[in-house]
């Protein structure tokens, strides 16, 4: 077996049907998909939707249950739907044009000429209930998104999966996989964004949770409560604002020539 040819075909998890071969030999065409679910991701989605059943059949009647209820509802079965959807429909399509995503209720596509990089890339937060390494695809734009089920979930090893089909593609894009400094200006950019959007969001979450708790203080101190006030809209107010001071304070640290896209 070839350096490269560990990786292409049914090896790689994919099916690969009638594959397109580079000149030196290595299959292009290539389908990455749900081989196995872990089952520590099945069991901590069936503890939450057992506990969030027991809430919900624990739950008194009235005002507050009253739209309580629908909501855990509602987002357990987004939640389930969601998984079951992505650990079905989800995958990631490699052909001689490109590659296509198809996510649980969504796609992308990216020709070879737009795609300026695949990188596999840790977990910041690891954990044992997701992979420790994903792959994303970044193209000429800065833009990144996930390849789903190009994880060492799925893969024995994603990254020399990875290195064979970026030396598999190289005819396909019609030019070597070069860093090119603007691009890699481009990507930290988005980077920092997605990052201020985080922090707005944890700082969102972190509110929420001090109103929560106010609230439960005036239940039982107080016979009306705020509750949308508490529970809603201070806590939309904190990430709006969060996410606007934050961003700002990106874009304000980023170069002038690389603020127009």
């Amino acid at each position: 077996m070839s350096e490269y040819g560990a990786g292409s075909g049914d090896a790689a998890g994919g099916e690969s049907g009638d594959e397109a071969w580079d000149e030196a030999g290595h299959g292009i065409e290539r389908e990455y998909r749900r081989r196995w679910v872990p089952g520590r991701l099945l069991a901590q989605y069936a503890f939450l939707t057992l506990n969030c059943v027991l809430q919900l059949t624990r739950m008194s009647t009235g005002e507050v249950a009253d739209w309580v209820r629908p909501v855990l509802a509602v987002t357990m079965v987004l939640a389930v739907g969601r998984l079951a959807l992505y650990m079905g429909r989800g995958r990631t399509l490699v052909t001689d044009d490109g590659i296509h995503v198809r996510r649980a209720v969504s796609g992308r596509r990216r020709a070879w000429r737009d795609i300026y990089d695949i990188r596999v890339e840790p977990i910041p937060r690891k954990s044992w209930l997701a992979p420790q390494w994903v792959t994303f695809l970044y193209d000429t734009e800065g833009r990144r998104f996930l390849l789903p089920h190009v994880d060492d979930w799925q893969l024995a090893d994603p990254h020399a999966e990875m290195t064979d089909l970026r030396y598999a593609a190289t005819r396909q894009r019609g030019t070597t996989w070069e860093r090119r400094p603007a691009v890699e200006a481009l990507i930290r950019r988005r980077a920092g964004h997605r990052t201020a959007w985080q922090r707005a969001f944890n700082g969102g979450l972190i509110v929420w949770l001090c109103m929560f708790v106010l609230w439960v203080v005036l239940l039982v101190t107080q016979d009306e409560q705020p509750t949308l006030l508490l529970l809603a809209w201070i806590p939309l107010a904190a990430f709006a604002l969060l996410a606007a001071l934050l961003n700002w304070r990106w874009e304000s640290q980023v170069p002038r020539s690389l603020r127009e896209p």
